[in-house]
């Protein structure tokens, strides 16, 4: 858990967010006599003479005009339809002027701090500092902290802008060290602790196992109706796809794992972008070699840059900004992420957090503008995405909740399944005849001790439901009686009750879904975590990058970028449907993400279904044929 003292700035809540006032937030007083290693402990003030780097956010002009110009380049028709925009373009119009920047960065620098950089698209400032610079200009004080055995600092008390720049700035990240996110994976073994079988690799020029488990790019191309895409050289080629990554990875792992299941791929298209001084090699790698090999196993001929920063706060937001605002990738995903209810649990000192959400849908927002396609992991906690940060031993419960950022309206959440498989285990056996949402509530049926595991699908409570949700039958609103306790004060010094909005018509996750059991998971190479060869994985996070490449596929068929993808994946669910025919595979078994069950048509167990791809591919040429009479949208570059 991210410790939530990092710097945001109260401003009134951007259009498209819920606009409640304060949350419920029960103070008590500490548990008389409670010794928990895992509590928040305040070490004191920090070293004032250390070196600190921050981001600043600028806000974007013309919110409302921008979100209708993205909504007219998703709507088939309009004259704006798939009119990508330029950075240039987007800073004319939608940033902050140069003026501004002058007088924002003027005000750092006579506060001592130094302005090291500022984004293309003129919304991120970087800047350097001394502990006492930053606690100047912003009335704060740093504080070192500890919990669980980690170490980190972070502002005590909220930070003051001057009046000058508070129509400018809209968040601060940076003032606080501590993990901000985690990777969106997790392997079979975690659950049944049952050995995996040995390593088989493709045989007979195959790229596919066919063994659940140890799946790879190729057997996802058969699930998933691929092939005829590859059959008409539909490759990826011209397509960039981008990463975006809380670890670093060694390349040639990527190299390793697609040369071990016999796909051909072009050497040196893989650029690694260090981003904020770029991430560390150790934990976390895994997940970016998974991304690699994932997303560009699926779209071999397409290049990849793979932008990684360090996991803090600024660093997850960086990562993104940095890549709209260089405008190479054509589709980017991440499966890093936290609960979303995270993000305002914290209110109760007294701070906005939001504002660092609208910080990452402002990223988002200029991405949908450019054309990049954007997705992330929906989370590996079921309908429950709190349990897996804070297990309820931790005095935590357990709300409905979803994960941020695949929640934003702006983004692709990538939702899980199990396809079918039979297995037998110490306490039983099981046998999936369906692909259905993952849950590993199978397996706690056997007597595994695993809730909440399985896809993340929910309903957000910080954003409104989007125009392309509304009027989807299957939309749900949010359940009453949600609360979110902290009842041993581990992450303040005394509990919390944070009361979730009943009834809140917000937005719908996942959007898409596909295979994300690790026990109809994935071989993974990654030699600096995993040492190696990794069989059994799996978590959403293969999902997200997953149709990060298809959607490299989907722009190569169409010879252009497609942007926010959403609007078009409910259109054509609506005028397209399901079956071997169509589009989509619908999932409406009645099972279940541990709450919301899998019911025809949408649901937020598994979003839409799964996709057909040479199918969905042949929708999107129609639906761009109707909407702007030749398919052809303008690249964005």
């Amino acid at each position: 858990m991210k410790n939530w003292k990092i710097a945001l700035l109260a401003t009134p809540v951007a259009a498209g967010l819920l606009t409640w006032g304060l949350p419920s937030i029960a103070s008590a007083a500490p548990v008389p006599g409670s010794q928990n290693s895992q509590k928040q402990q305040d070490l004191g003030p920090t070293d004032t003479s250390q070196t600190m780097t921050a981001s600043v956010y600028l806000k974007i002009q013309n919110e409302s005009q921008l979100q209708n110009y993205i909504q007219q380049t998703e709507t088939p028709g309009s004259p704006n339809y798939h009119k990508f925009l330029s950075v240039q373009q987007f800073v004319s119009q939608y940033a902050p002027s140069n003026q501004e920047i002058s007088m924002v960065t003027h005000y750092l620098q006579s506060q001592g701090i130094t302005v090291d950089k500022v984004f293309a698209d003129n919304l991120d400032i970087q800047v350097t500092g001394t502990v006492a610079q930053f606690n100047e200009a912003f009335n704060i004080v740093e504080e070192n902290y500890t919990r669980g055995g980690k170490y980190f600092h972070a502002p005590k008390g909220r930070p003051r802008i001057p009046d000058v720049l508070l129509n400018s700035v809209l968040a601060i990240a940076g003032l606080s060290n501590e993990q901000a996110a985690q990777s969106l994976s997790i392997t079979a073994s975690q659950a049944t602790g049952q050995q995996e079988p040995p390593l088989a690799l493709p045989k007979d020029g195959s790229t596919a196992t066919g063994i659940p488990g140890e799946y790879t790019v190729g057997d996802t191309a058969n699930m998933y109706d691929i092939n005829p895409l590859y059959q008409q050289g539909i490759t990826g080629k011209g397509e960039t796809i981008g990463i975006a990554s809380l670890a670093d990875f060694l390349p040639q792992d990527a190299y390793t794992y697609w040369n071990a299941i016999g796909l051909k791929t072009q050497p040196n298209r893989i650029t690694d972008v260090p981003v904020d001084g770029g991430g560390a090699l150790g934990a976390g790698t895994g997940e970016t070699s998974l991304d690699v090999e994932q997303a560009g196993g699926l779209a071999p001929d397409a290049n990849i840059i793979v932008y990684n920063a360090p996991n803090t706060d600024a660093g997850f937001l960086d990562l993104f900004y940095q890549a709209v605002s260089d405008n190479k990738v054509d589709t980017l995903s991440v499966s890093w992420g936290q609960p979303e209810i995270d993000y305002v649990a914290g209110m109760n000192e007294g701070t906005d957090y939001t504002n660092e959400l609208q910080a990452f849908d402002q990223a988002f927002m200029e991405a949908a503008a450019q054309g990049i396609s954007v997705f992330a992991a929906s989370g590996d906690s079921g309908a429950y995405d709190t349990q897996r940060d804070f297990p309820n031993t931790d005095g935590f419960s357990t709300p409905l909740s979803v994960d941020a950022p695949a929640s934003d309206p702006y983004v692709t959440a990538a939702g899980g399944t199990t396809v079918p498989y039979q297995a037998t285990f110490s306490k039983g056996s099981v046998d999936i005849t369906t692909e259905r949402p993952w849950a590993w509530d199978y397996l706690q049926n056997l007597g595994y001790s695993t809730f909440s595991v399985g896809d993340g699908g929910g309903v957000s409570t910080i954003w409104n439901r989007p125009w392309y949700q509304q009027g989807i039958a299957g939309m749900q609103n949010t359940v009453s009686g949600q609360t979110f306790t902290d009842s041993q004060g581990l992450l303040y010094g005394s509990p919390f009750s944070y009361n979730l909005p009943s009834g809140f018509a917000g937005r719908n996750v996942a959007d898409l879904s596909m295979d994300a059991d690790p026990e109809t998971g994935y071989l993974v190479y990654d030699t600096p975590e995993d040492g190696g060869w990794l069989e059994g994985d799996g978590g959403t996070s293969f999902v997200a990058p997953q149709l990060n490449g298809i959607t490299a596929l989907l722009d190569q068929d169409a010879h252009s970028r497609l942007g926010l993808l959403n609007p078009m994946l409910y259109t054509i669910m609506q005028t397209k449907g399901y079956g071997a025919n169509a589009p989509f595979n619908d999932l409406a078994d009645g099972s279940t993400n541990w709450y919301w069950k899998a019911v025809p048509g949408y649901d937020p167990a598994a979003g839409i279904g799964t996709p057909n791809v040479a199918n969905l591919a042949s929708a999107i040429l129609a639906l761009n044929a109707h909407g702007n009479g030749n398919g052809n949208g303008n690249r964005g570059h």
